[in-house]
């Protein structure tokens, strides 16, 4: 018999409305319509439309939290 395992369901990275602007920002990538800041160009990368997303919650006022230092 197989075991079933949960998953971890800790507290949340993002509130709620984060969700929503990362789901608006990776179909407009999918779409090729998704543009960078100055430059205009075309995002193809999955990881700058997610900080691009996180920016754009940022400035909405959504609990994200700060970027990290490197």
């Amino acid at each position: 018999m197989a075991v079933k395992r949960q998953r971890n369901t800790g507290s949340q990275k993002y509130g709620s409305s984060v969700g929503k602007t990362v789901e608006k920002v990776m179909l407009e990538r999918k779409a090729g319509t998704l543009r960078s800041g100055r430059s205009k160009k075309k995002v193809t990368s999955r990881k700058q439309a997610i900080a691009i997303a996180l920016s754009e919650a940022r400035a909405a006022g959504a609990k994200v939290p700060r970027k990290q230092a490197r």
